[in-house]
């Protein structure tokens, strides 16, 4: 009996001792509201992104569409993608520095299909060619609610897009040695998963789910959508539920 005691005594200690974080979301999180775009003369939308139990710091990219798949505009990247400067890039001074860093397999389906390829052969922004500042911004590491236009009134009917991807979320499958010569792939593990929803604007219907369509290349090596996703497990809960909404 006595040692049952002390386990009684070490829990709830244990529980507010620092670092020992539970990965269960707060039910009470009131998700960060930000902008991008805010001079565009478009369709206004207003992007929800409620994270998953799995969420760790992870990159992300949102993006338009039409119905026949061709890019039409980007309304939101990562900072540190779309500059290609990742603000802990470089540690060789002994603390994390700004560095150029190039992360084709982050987001893969999004900078595809951006087209804009580099002198190296990449489609990963540099800090020559970034994207705008009207597009980019620092990651909100809890659950957000972006405020956005479209640059031009454009089509009626249109796709928006959401990729995310997050760097050492290794499992069974996508292991650290899977590609042991390909370190591109190492920077990925579980490939980027891709969400969609179609917006129009005649239907009368103002918010839209999005719907997990499938992954992008392990390695970037193309910004096709596999839908094999059999072999994604937690990275399938980094977003607990995405939405769209005209405004």
């Amino acid at each position: 009996m006595k040692n049952i005691q002390i386990l009684y005594v070490l829990v709830p200690i244990l529980m507010v001792l620092p670092g020992c974080k539970s990965s269960r979301v707060p039910e009470t999180e009131v998700p960060e509201q930000f902008s991008s775009n805010i001079t565009g003369e478009g369709p206004a939308l207003q992007v929800e992104f409620i994270r998953g139990k799995a969420h760790n710091h992870p990159l992300m990219a949102i993006w338009a569409e039409d119905t026949d798949g061709n890019y039409i505009q980007t309304l939101y990247v990562a900072e540190s993608l779309g500059k290609g400067i990742f603000q802990h890039g470089d540690a060789t001074s002994g603390q994390w520095l700004p560095a150029e860093i190039r992360r084709p397999a982050a987001l893969p389906v999004w900078s595809h299909s951006r087209g804009v390829k580099e002198p190296d052969g990449l489609f990963v922004p540099t800090p020559e060619n970034a994207v705008a500042d009207a597009y980019t911004g620092a990651t909100p590491q809890i659950s957000f609610v972006l405020n956005t236009r479209l640059d031009t009134p454009g089509p009626e009917r249109f796709y928006v897009l959401f990729e995310v991807n997050q760097t050492w979320d290794w499992n069974e499958y996508w292991t650290n040695n899977k590609f042991p010569d390909d370190p591109v792939y190492k920077t990925s593990c579980q490939p980027s998963l891709i969400y969609r929803a179609l917006v129009d604007l005649n239907d009368g219907v103002t918010e839209y789910k999005m719907e997990l369509i499938g992954r992008g290349h392990h390695s970037g090596k193309d910004g096709k959508i596999y839908t094999d996703l059999e072999t994604m497990t937690t990275a399938l809960n980094i977003t607990q539920s995405l939405s769209v909404r005209e405004l």
